[in-house]
């Protein structure tokens, strides 16, 4: 375990795949404005896993961007998920929830109720936003490259179960070829 200087326990994990991250974010032109095409992705993913929230999010050194955001009331406004009056931002800093884990660890990640947890029930979207319930995957692309992620998250415990990881990571799989296509000029 990492641990700062006051011997405070580091819930964010070390990236050191972030400056090669963002070179290849930028080679794509992603991770710097809102998508619709991954907005929409962001709502099929809602829709197919039944959860208020789902995101397609890409990480640089200091923060999270989403650049797709499927959010129960459809606002994309303010400065984080947890925004003024319940609305969602497109940004969060980076040791805000679970995806730096799921970029670092290159692993999904399937957390049915992150207060049984401890290592992620102290994270701030726990008290700052109600998040109680989180499945991600990353998005690897072909260079080997942990993009960022696409996930789903719940303000109540939820059962995602085995078939809610093969679903993450299916749809992870699924928005990296989407990607390529783009890459590759046939999108």
């Amino acid at each position: 375990m990492t641990y700062e200087p006051t011997g405070r326990l580091l819930l964010t994990p070390v990236d050191q795949e972030a400056p090669l991250r963002v070179r290849r974010l930028r080679q794509l032109g992603l991770g710097e404005r809102p998508d619709p095409a991954f907005d929409a992705f962001a709502r099929r993913l809602a829709e197919v896993t039944a959860a208020p929230y789902a995101m397609v999010n890409f990480i640089d050194e200091n923060r999270q961007f989403f650049a797709g955001l499927h959010t129960p009331t459809g606002t994309h406004s303010g400065t984080g998920l947890g925004a003024a009056a319940g609305g969602a931002g497109r940004y969060m800093a980076r040791d805000h929830g679970y995806c730096p884990h799921v970029v670092v660890r290159r692993k999904a990640l399937v957390l049915e109720d992150v207060c049984d947890y401890p290592r992620f029930a102290g994270n701030p979207v726990v008290d700052e936003i109600g998040i109680r319930s989180y499945l991600g995957a990353p998005l690897i692309d072909r260079t080997g490259t942990a993009l960022g992620t696409v996930c789903v998250v719940d303000t109540e415990p939820r059962p995602w179960g085995r078939a809610g990881l093969e679903t993450i990571k299916s749809m992870a799989a699924e928005l990296v070829a989407q990607i390529h296509r783009r890459e590759d000029g046939r999108l």
